[in-house]
């Protein structure tokens, strides 16, 4: 199927008047994404689920609709008034309690990564992976700790495990010995930090098994 012949299905099946070729090759582009609705519709003209076309979800919205749920079944199982839900999900902000957490989490069929970063602690806890890395490990333990509930003793060895793994990347780095040692170093260390999220994952999978 062609652009044109996604448009029209949309256009002809789903009521949707304004969608047109260009705004099709948008969509498959990545210039701008569809609406629930359009997601859903688009779902219907390709004959799939809305959650094939959205790939590895990542926001609050995405997980609901690759779970192909409506707004008001998160709301309503969560705890929350509508509108309340509809803002976290526009923001990509949750602000549920511990209990309405839980509902989500049960709902969306969320691991604890997904979980992290649904509710919007991704970013600090790369902050905390960050420091602990680059400072005394056993610091930051109980902060990150409370933000991922791990055994201790697992959350201990994969902290370690990091701090190691990236103080020993930058001695490797400088032990070269050239003039673009410390240039290269630096860069190594960045693309390290950048990543820790998905390292301090993959640690604790291996670290489990």
């Amino acid at each position: 199927m062609g652009p044109e012949h996604v448009a029209f299905g949309l256009r002809a099946s789903y009521g949707l008047p304004y969608v047109t070729p260009d705004l099709v090759l948008a969509w498959e582009r990545g210039i701008t994404g569809p609406t629930s609705t359009e997601l859903t519709a688009l779902a219907g003209v390709l004959w799939c689920s809305p959650g094939e076309l959205l790939g590895k979800p990542r926001t609050l919205r995405e997980h609901r609709i690759a779970r192909g749920l409506a707004p008001d079944d998160v709301a309503r199982t969560a705890g929350l008034e509508l509108l309340a839900y509809l803002h976290m999900e526009e923001h990509n902000a949750w602000r549920g309690n511990e209990r309405q957490s839980a509902a989500l989490a049960d709902l969306l069929q969320l691991s604890l990564p997904d979980f992290i970063t649904v509710t919007g602690r991704e970013a600090k806890l790369a902050e905390l992976l960050r420091s602990a890395v680059t400072t005394r490990w056993q610091a930051y333990v109980r902060p990150v700790g409370k933000m991922v509930p791990l055994d201790r003793r697992l959350l201990e060895d994969t902290l370690q495990e990091l701090h190691q793994d990236y103080q020993g990347q930058m001695a490797a780095t400088l032990s070269w010995g050239d003039g673009d040692a410390a240039s290269d170093s630096s860069e190594a260390g960045r693309d390290f930090l950048d990543r820790i999220v998905d390292l301090f994952w993959a640690a604790v999978q291996d670290n489990t098994n």
